[in-house]
C-alpha cells in the first residue's frame, strides 16, 4: 500500500484525498500537478476501492497522456490499465467510432487535418464565386474553427452575422464547407468535440452510458480548455459531479487557439460548492527566480491570488544585459553557452526562448559560427512534410473511398498524366450526380474524358482497387510497401540523386518504420486506427543529425511544460515582448496574456536565468531603437544584475548616441557577462571598461580593430573523423597553415568535399 502522506506534501495530500465533490486544484508552475493527479487516481483505486473502469483522466497531448498512464501503472498493482487516460480528441474519436451513426454519420469517417481543411475551404470559396484574396482558405478555416469552438452551426453563424456582409459570406462558406465534409464522410478536429457534444445532447441514452461509467473525472491543464471542451466536461460530470480540474490561470497563454481563461477563473461560479486547493510549493526553481516570477505576474488583475515558494536556496541573481544589436545579443548568448559548457553544463541543459519564430535567425547563425549544436522546435513537423502527406493521402483514400480530398491529392502523385482539367471534369461530374470522386474514377468511361486520359484514370483505379484488396488482408506494412512499389514513389526520388531527395527518402523509410512499430505494438491494428494515431499525434520537429546534446531553441509558447537548468530569454523589449499587437489591442486581457507568457518563460529556469534586449533591432527592414520591456521593470532590482550597455528608463538619451556611434563606425559595443564587459554612458561620450577575464569576440574602438588571437591548436589531423554542425561526419583530407588560420579540406559523408577555415568550421574530432 502506498504511503500517500509520506510521498506528498500537505497540500498535495489534501488535493489527492478530497473526493466529496467538485475540486479545483490551482497548481503553480513546478508544483507537482502530474504527481497529484496520478496519486489521486491511485488513492481512488487503492484506498477508496473505486473501479479503474470508472475513472477518466483527460489531458491535452498524447505525450502527457502516455506519461500519466505510465506513472499510474507504476503506482497501482492491479487494474490500472482500465483507467481511461486520454486527450480530448482521442476520447471523442473513440466515442464517435462507436456512436456517430446515431446522429446521421458514418463510423468509418476520415479525420481532416489543417491542409485538408484549407483545400475544402478553397473549393467552397471558388464554387460560391467569392474573391479568394478576400476570403482566403486559411482565414475561412480560422473563422469556421472559432464558430465550432462556440458550438455554432452554419445556421447559427448566419443568424448572428445578419446585416454584416462579410459575416454572411463566411456563413455561406461554412455551410458549403460542412456539406463537403459530410459528402466526404470526414470530420475536422473541431468536429471531434462538436459532434460528441451533439451526440450527448441528442442521444441522452449515450450520455447516460458515459456518465454512469465515469464517476470520477480529472482534467489536466484546465486553463487551456475552450468553450466546446467546457461543455463536454460539464455534460460528462453532471450525474456524479466527481469532477477534479487541475490548472494554473497564470499559465493561460493559448487564447489564440481558443483557450478561455474564464473556464478556470469562473469554476466556483459554475460549481458553488467546489473545494479550491492551491499548490504553491515549487520544486523546480531557485528562490530568486520564483520571486521574480511572482513579482511580474502580480501585476495582472485577472488572476487568482497565489504565490510560489521553494525550499531551495536563493541561488544566482537573474542577469539582464542590454546589447547594442540583435546580432550582438545572439553572439552574447552563444558566448555564455560556451562559458556554461566549460563550467560543466551539457548543451541539453540550456534553452533559448523568444517571442516570435523570426527571432531565431540571428541566434541560429551565431550558434553555427561557434559550432554549438542545437535543435529548433517549431519547424516543419514530420507529418507535414510533402512526401509524408502524399503517402498518408494514399492510406486515407484506401481506408475511406468517400474521401474526395485525399483522392484528389494523390491521383496524379507521382505524375501519371492525369491533368488538373481532367480532375476538375471528374469533380464536376461527381457533384452533378451525387457521386464520390472515386466512384467517378471507377466509371471514367461515362464521364466524357478523352481516350488517353481515360486510360490513365482506369489504370489508377485498378491500382487503388488492388491496394484496397491488400488492405483487407490486414498487414499494414506490406500494404505500405506495395504502395511504394506500385507508385514508384521512392525509386523516382532515388533517381533524382540529390541531397533533398535523399532526405525525403529517409522520411519515407521512417514512415515505414512507424507503421511496422504500430503493428507490433497493437495486436488489433487497423488502417483506420493507424490513421487516427497519425492525425492525433503532434510530431515535434527535430534536426536530422544524431547529436543529442543540443541547445534547445523555441518560442515561449512552445516552452510551456518544459524546464531547463539554464534559460535565455531574448528580445525583452516593448513592442516585441509584450508584442505591439497586445499593447495596441482594445482587449484588456491582451497585455495580461503577454505577462502570463513572461511568467511561463521565467519559471522554465531551474538554476540560472539570462534576460536580454537589443538597443538596436531591424524589424520589417527598418532599424528600430526599442525600449526595454516593461516586464524587466517589474522585476525587483535586488533580484537582478544588470550588465551591458546602460539603459535609462526613458531611453531617449541613449538612442541618439547609439545611432551616432554606429553611423561614425567608432564604437561597436558588446555586453557579455562572461567577459565582465559593461558599458557606461557619460554625456555624449561612450566609454568601455573591462574587468578580469578573457576577451570574446571582435571589438572596435576609435575605428581600430582589436588584434585577433590566432594561437588556437587543432585537435585533429589528416585522416581523422570529424563532425561539422551542418554537414555532419567527414574525413580530414588536408590541413594547410595560413597566416592566422588553417585551411582544412574535409570529405563529408553526405555533402562531399569542402574547404573551410578551421576557426569558422568549428570541427570536432569524433
Amino acid at each position: 500500500m502506498i504511503d500517500f502522506e509520506k510521498k506528498l506534501n500537505p497540500r498535495q495530500w489534501e488535493a489527492c484525498s478530497y473526493i466529496e465533490g467538485p475540486l479545483l486544484i490551482l497548481a503553480g508552475a513546478g508544483s507537482g500537478k502530474t504527481r497529484v493527479i496520478t496519486h489521486r487516481i491511485a488513492y481512488l483505486i487503492e484506498v477508496m476501492g473505486v473501479k479503474p473502469y470508472n475513472i477518466l483522466a483527460i489531458t491535452f497531448t498524447n505525450k502527457a497522456a502516455t506519461e500519466m498512464k505510465t506513472r499510474v501503472l507504476k503506482l497501482v498493482e492491479e487494474g490500472a490499465e482500465d483507467v481511461w487516460v486520454s486527450t480530448f480528441h482521442s476520447m471523442c474519436v473513440r466515442i464517435l467510432r462507436r456512436f456517430y451513426n446515431k446522429i446521421g454519420g458514418q463510423n468509418n469517417f476520415t479525420i481532416y487535418d489543417a491542409d485538408d481543411q484549407k483545400a475544402v475551404a478553397k473549393e467552397a470559396v471558388r464554387d460560391l464565386k467569392l474573391d479568394e484574396k478576400q476570403y482566403t482558405p486559411k482565414g475561412m478555416v480560422a473563422a469556421i474553427s472559432k464558430a465550432k469552438e462556440d458550438l455554432l452551426s452554419p445556421e447559427d453563424y448566419m443568424a448572428r452575422e445578419l446585416g454584416n456582409f462579410r459575416g454572411e459570406q463566411i456563413a455561406r462558406v461554412y455551410k458549403e464547407y460542412e456539406k463537403r465534409l459530410e459528402k466526404n464522410n470526414a470530420l475536422d478536429f473541431d468536429d471531434l468535440l462538436n459532434k460528441t457534444v451533439q451526440l450527448f445532447m441528442e442521444c441522452p441514452e449515450v450520455l447516460d452510458l458515459y456518465q454512469t461509467r465515469f464517476r470520477y473525472i480529472m482534467v489536466d491543464e484546465y486553463q487551456d480548455t475552450n468553450n466546446a471542451q467546457f461543455v463536454l466536461v460539464k455534460l460528462l460530470a453532471a450525474k456524479h459531479r466527481g469532477l477534479c480540474v487541475v490548472g494554473d490561470d497564470d499559465q493561460s497563454i493559448y487564447k489564440f487557439r481558443g483557450a478561455n481563461i474564464g473556464n478556470i477563473l469562473n469554476f466556483e461560479d459554475e460549481y458553488p460548492d467546489a473545494e479550491v486547493i492551491k499548490l504553491e510549493q515549487n520544486y523546480r526553481s531557485t528562490g530568486n527566480i520564483l520571486n521574480a516570477a511572482n513579482a511580474v505576474i502580480a501585476n495582472n488583475v485577472g488572476r487568482k491570488d497565489k504565490s510560489l515558494w521553494t525550499d531551495r536556496e536563493a541561488g544566482e541573481k537573474l542577469k539582464f544585459t542590454a546589447y547594442e544589436s540583435d546580432r550582438e545579443e545572439a553572439a552574447g548568448v552563444a558566448k555564455r553557452i560556451i562559458l556554461q559548457s566549460k563550467a560543466g553544463r551539457q548543451n541539453s541543459d540550456m534553452a533559448v526562448l523568444y517571442r516570435t519564430n523570426a527571432q531565431s535567425r540571428a541566434i541560429e547563425e551565431s550558434l553555427v559560427r561557434e559550432g554549438i549544436p542545437y535543435r529548433l522546435v517549431g519547424g516543419t513537423g514530420f507529418y507535414d512534410r510533402r512526401e509524408i502527406r502524399d503517402l498518408v493521402g494514399y492510406l486515407k483514400s484506401i481506408a475511406n473511398p468517400a474521401d474526395d480530398q485525399s483522392l484528389a491529392r494523390i491521383i496524379n502523385v507521382p505524375r501519371r498524366g492525369i491533368g488538373d482539367s481532367t480532375v476538375q471534369k471528374m469533380r464536376e461530374y461527381a457533384d452533378q450526380h451525387g457521386m464520390s470522386l472515386f466512384d467517378v474514377v471507377a466509371n471514367i468511361q461515362n464521364v466524357g474524358v478523352a481516350g488517353r486520359s481515360a486510360g490513365k484514370v482506369e489504370a489508377f483505379a485498378d491500382m487503388m482497387k488492388g491496394f484496397r484488396e491488400e488492405a483487407e488482408k490486414g498487414n499494414l506494412h506490406l500494404l505500405y510497401m506495395d504502395i511504394l512499389e506500385k507508385t514508384d514513389y521512392r525509386n523516382l526520388l532515388l533517381e533524382e540523386n540529390t541531397e533533398e531527395a535523399r532526405g525525403r527518402v529517409e522520411n519515407i523509410d521512417e514512415l515505414g518504420n512507424k507503421i511496422a512499430e504500430f503493428e507490433m505494438e497493437n495486436e488489433d491494428a487497423t488502417l483506420l486506427s493507424l490513421l487516427e494515431e497519425i492525425s492525433l499525434v503532434a510530431d515535434t520537429n527535430d534536426d536530422d543529425g544524431n547529436e543529442k546534446d543540443r541547445v534547445t531553441l523555441m518560442t515561449l509558447h512552445s516552452a510551456k511544460g518544459l524546464e531547463f537548468p539554464v534559460v535565455f530569454m531574448v528580445g525583452m523589449e516593448d513592442q516585441l515582448f509584450p508584442s505591439k499587437m497586445a499593447l495596441e489591442s482594445d482587449d484588456p486581457d491582451a497585455e495580461e496574456e503577454e505577462r502570463r507568457l513572461c511568467y511561463v518563460g521565467i519559471t522554465r529556469a531551474m538554476d540560472i536565468l539570462y534576460l536580454s534586449m537589443a538597443k538596436q533591432r531591424i524589424l520589417n527592414g527598418v532599424f528600430t531603437y526599442p525600449k526595454k520591456s516593461r516586464f524587466i521593470d517589474e522585476i525587483p532590482k535586488n533580484l537582478m544584475e544588470t550588465t551591458g550597455a546602460k539603459v535609462d528608463d526613458g531611453f531617449a538619451a541613449s538612442v541618439s548616441n547609439v545611432a551616432d556611434s554606429i553611423s561614425r563606425g567608432k564604437t561597436k559595443a558588446r555586453g557579455d557577462q562572461g567577459d565582465k564587459y559593461y558599458d557606461e554612458w557619460g554625456g555624449s561620450t561612450f566609454q568601455k571598461k573591462k574587468e578580469k577575464g578573457s576577451y570574446a569576440g571582435d571589438m572596435y574602438v576609435s575605428g581600430k580593430p582589436k588584434e585577433k588571437k590566432t594561437d588556437f591548436v587543432l585537435n585533429y589531423k589528416v585522416g581523422d573523423q570529424v563532425r561539422h554542425i551542418k554537414y555532419g561526419r567527414g574525413t580530414v583530407l588536408g590541413i594547410i597553415p595560413e597566416k592566422e588560420d588553417y585551411e582544412v579540406t574535409v570529405r563529408f559523408d553526405s555533402a562531399g568535399e569542402k574547404k573551410m577555415f578551421a576557426s569558422l568550421a568549428k570541427l570536432r574530432k569524433v
